[in-house]
C-alpha cells in the first residue's frame, strides 16, 4: 500500500489485495449501518467517519489483518469479553484476515464510539465557556 493521498474510501479500498478489499468493504458496511449520518472521510490517509463536528472512528487494512481505531480504555473495557480474541493495544483493535468479519461487532463498537464522541462534543462547550 504505498500510495497515499487518497481522495475517497473507495480509492483507498480499491489499492488493497482482492481479498482485503472484501473484507473492508464488509467493515464499511457495518460502521455505515451503525453510523447512518456519518461523513465519511480520509483522514490519517485512511477511512475515517465523523459524527458531531469530530472524528468517530477509523478503520485499516495490512497484509495480516485490519484494525479499527482508536480503541479507547471505556471501549476496551466495554466489550473486554468480546475483543478477548483479538489483538488489542495502544489505541488498535486488530482482527486477523483469516477469521469471519465480525460486522455486528463492529457495528456496536461504531455505535459506542459515536456515543463518546457525543459525550465529548457535549462537554466542549461547556469547557470553552470557563475560559
Amino acid at each position: 500500500m504505498a500510495k497515499t493521498g487518497f481522495k475517497s474510501v473507495d480509492e483507498y479500498i480499491a489499492t488493497q489485495p482482492d481479498d482485503m478489499q472484501a473484507i473492508l468493504q464488509r467493515v464499511r458496511g457495518a460502521i455505515r449501518k451503525a453510523l447512518p449520518g456519518a461523513e465519511e472521510v480520509i483522514s490519517y490517509q485512511i477511512p475515517t467517519y465523523r459524527l458531531h463536528g469530530g472524528y468517530v472512528i477509523y478503520f485499516a487494512g495490512w497484509k495480516h489483518h485490519y484494525s479499527l481505531y482508536p480503541a479507547t480504555d471505556d471501549l476496551v473495557a466495554a466489550f473486554k469479553d468480546e475483543l478477548a480474541p483479538y489483538k488489542v493495544n495502544k489505541g488498535t483493535i486488530r482482527f486477523p484476515v483469516a477469521q469471519p468479519v465480525p460486522a455486528k461487532l463492529i457495528e456496536r463498537i461504531a455505535k459506542f464510539r459515536a456515543k463518546e464522541a457525543a459525550e465529548r462534543a457535549r462537554a466542549k462547550p461547556a469547557t470553552s465557556k470557563k475560559r
